[in-house]
């Protein structure tokens, strides 16, 4: 493992060329000790432009490159990633502020490397329609008609990524995005890109011609509205808030840009009466304090039946007690520092709006005595549907709960929401949880379990985002549907 480099000169990826930043550097800082530790590059947006065009003159040649040789890259990218995530670790950790042990196994290596795995054995997805006969009319002779349903690649992807996950993030974009025959334009979060640059080094080793893979980044909004503005762009692929995803929208209509969009969430978890108390109270503190509540799945909303509503409420606080706040790299710490000093201040505004609106503060809500940006694990309780912490996303470590009469009560609740991304339900009956699954309106819903299947289909309904992607649905994301028709 390799330690940080803090004078490292980054460098922007442009046509397969390493090249300096037309627009000078600035400071990444580890959210744990508030130290720099790297100076990202920002590019001007002519190099965005230069990024883009890049990309467009490189679509044809890899789109018209037979899908095994495309995998044959993905796969040796695979390989790549699997032999220098180790020495990303202490770079990516500092940036990221995320804990040792999951730096190690989720934010570099494991799911990245499944990622590109996972899209290096070619999907075929084309069909060809049963033929149907057609009489002799206006538009031409009698036959049977056939059709061949095909998916051609979107064109030019711009990917613009998040903060919490950036390099397992990426590589869920790009390898279906690559897999499919889309060039690719990768923008990272300006929080912590340097995860990225280092994924580059890996791209570059791999063997892509030049242009299938360019990265460049900004802190500010210059460079993303470049990629989005610009003609040489098919489609952006966006994961970050609502607010900035609408913008998105908004702008890419002009040129008529796809969009894949996976934005904010504000889970519900629905706890039933007949309920294993003390598993569901577990499930959600598991991802209560999870990277420090910065996981847009996260059950954040609680609906518990009034029946279980003071147990639920009273273990969910004693688990609290076991959520160590502190140094993301001592082994006993569960709940690191947040990203940034004003994404801490905006999590404690949040939590005053709650109080002052008259929930009850369970646990939590002081700033840990500590260097670094941090937030203790906050519960509110006696939580009303009109409360601002009900209604928007925290992304921190902060849970409300809320009271249910009936599962018909606890899923209007649930469904009075902007959003829809991935909600929950804990029962003691799985068809009576099914059943409720069934009615709420969010794109994934968990049975009893937090984890997700990595293959089914990811995405939200209303304010949570536009399509799908993960396993086949992410060939189907970035491409077209073609039909090709003839008589024979």
């Amino acid at each position: 493992m390799t330690s940080i480099d803090v004078d490292k000169n980054w460098q922007l990826l442009i046509d397969g060329t390493w090249v300096d930043p037309g627009a000078g550097t600035y400071d990444v800082i580890d959210p744990a000790t508030t130290q720099v530790v790297g100076h990202a590059p920002e590019a001007s947006v002519e190099q965005a432009l230069d990024a883009a065009a890049a990309a467009r003159a490189a679509a044809t040649g890899w789109k018209n490159t037979p899908p095994t040789e495309r995998c044959e890259i993905i796969g040796r990218l695979a390989d790549e990633v699997a032999a220098r995530s180790a020495d990303w670790v202490p770079t990516v950790q500092a940036e990221t502020g995320a804990l040792q042990r999951i730096t190690e196994t989720l934010q570099v290596g494991g799911p990245a490397v499944d990622r590109f795995r996972y899209y290096a054995t070619p999907i075929d997805l084309d069909e060809s329609l049963a033929p149907v006969p057609v009489e002799k009319g206006p538009l031409g002779p009698a036959g049977l008609m056939s059709a061949r349903v095909t998916l051609q690649p979107v064109g030019v992807v711009a990917a613009i990524t998040p903060y919490n996950f950036p390099v397992t993030n990426v590589a869920g974009k790009i390898a279906p995005a690559l897999a499919a025959g889309c060039t690719t334009v990768i923008k990272p979060a300006p929080q912590d890109p340097l995860g990225i640059f280092l994924l580059g080094e890996a791209i570059d080793a791999a063997g892509f011609p030049p242009g299938v893979v360019n990265i460049v980044n900004g802190a500010g909004p210059e460079v993303p509205a470049a990629l989005v503005d610009s003609r040489d762009v098919d489609m952006i692929s966006f994961t970050g808030s609502s607010p900035v995803g609408a913008t998105i929208m908004a702008n890419g209509g002009k040129t008529m840009k796809r969009l894949l969009m996976e934005l904010g969430g504000k889970g519900a978890a629905i706890v039933t009466e007949d309920s294993d108390i003390a598993s569901a109270a577990q499930a959600i503190a598991t991802v209560w304090g999870f990277h420090s509540g910065q996981i847009c799945t996260a059950p954040t909303r609680v609906i518990a039946h009034r029946d279980v509503y003071d147990q639920l409420v009273e273990t969910l606080g004693t688990f609290s007690g076991f959520m160590a706040v502190g140094d993301p790299k001592d082994a006993g710490t569960i709940v690191g520092p947040v990203i940034t000093e004003g994404h801490r201040d905006r999590v404690e505004d949040f939590i005053r709006r709650g109080t002052d609106a008259g929930a009850t503060l369970v646990c939590g809500g002081e700033r840990p005595d500590l260097d670094g940006y941090y937030v203790a694990p906050t519960l509110l309780a006696d939580c009303t549907p009109d409360m601002h912490v009900v209604r928007e996303e925290a992304f921190g470590p902060v849970i409300v709960v809320m009271p249910s009469d009936d599962d018909d009560h606890a899923i209007a609740l649930a469904n009075d929401s902007d959003y829809g991304l991935y909600s929950y339900v804990f029962s003691g009956d799985t068809n009576r949880a099914y059943r409720i699954a069934q009615q709420l309106e969010t794109g994934n819903v968990g049975l009893n379990v937090i984890q997700p299947h990595m293959e089914a289909p990811f995405g939200g309904f209303k304010m949570s985002g536009v399509g799908r992607d993960r396993g086949k649905w992410g060939i189907e994301a970035y491409s077209e549907i073609q039909s090709i028709n003839w008589i024979g």
